[in-house]
């Protein structure tokens, strides 16, 4: 099964380094980089779109949607939970250590980075039972850093730059 991840677009939180659990909505910028994509990915046939259940995400999927196939969504998807840090400047923390797959540094309230991961590689492990040809998944860029994980292995444990851009799409091959 060949698998299209894309990270939505832009939200203020983005453009503004800050971590948040609002479930806030594409800003102007987003909405056109959703656009572009469209128009990127608009002969690309897939069977189905799952996206996080996340405005940002939802939106973009929306937008791209070109053939208007079925989106289904996922809370397994949605972003690495930041907890206490909502609001806060992304400064406040180390942000290599954050991205550290074995780190032991816990930051404030926020979601485990390996259970973080095992959430996003169980809904891997079950689309792999699916019967889709293709799928197009809408995301965060902490989910595309897990599924770097998943795909490509830990490493170094080291995923800070692993994460994709806004309206960026990678391809992978679920065996």
């Amino acid at each position: 099964m060949k698998i299209y991840l894309v990270r939505h677009g832009q939200v203020n939180h983005n453009l503004y380094k800050k971590y948040s659990t609002e479930d806030e909505d594409l800003n102007e910028t987003g909405i056109n980089q959703a656009l572009v994509l469209r128009e990127k990915i608009k002969d690309l046939d897939f069977d189905i779109i799952i996206s996080s259940p996340l405005i940002r995400a939802t939106h973009t999927a929306k937008i791209i949607n070109i053939n208007n196939k079925e989106i289904i969504f996922d809370d397994r998807i949605k972003e690495r939970n930041p907890g206490s840090l909502n609001g806060q400047s992304i400064s406040v923390t180390n942000r290599e250590e954050y991205w550290f797959y074995y780190s032991n540094i816990q930051y404030g309230t926020s979601e485990n980075i390996q259970e973080f991961f095992k959430r996003v590689y169980s809904f891997l492990d079950e689309l792999k039972s699916k019967d889709y040809k293709k799928v197009l998944i809408v995301a965060h860029s902490g989910v595309s850093k897990a599924f770097s994980g998943y795909f490509e292995g830990i490493k170094d444990g080291k995923f800070l730059n692993r994460g994709l851009k806004n309206c960026e799409m990678k391809e992978y091959e679920l065996k």
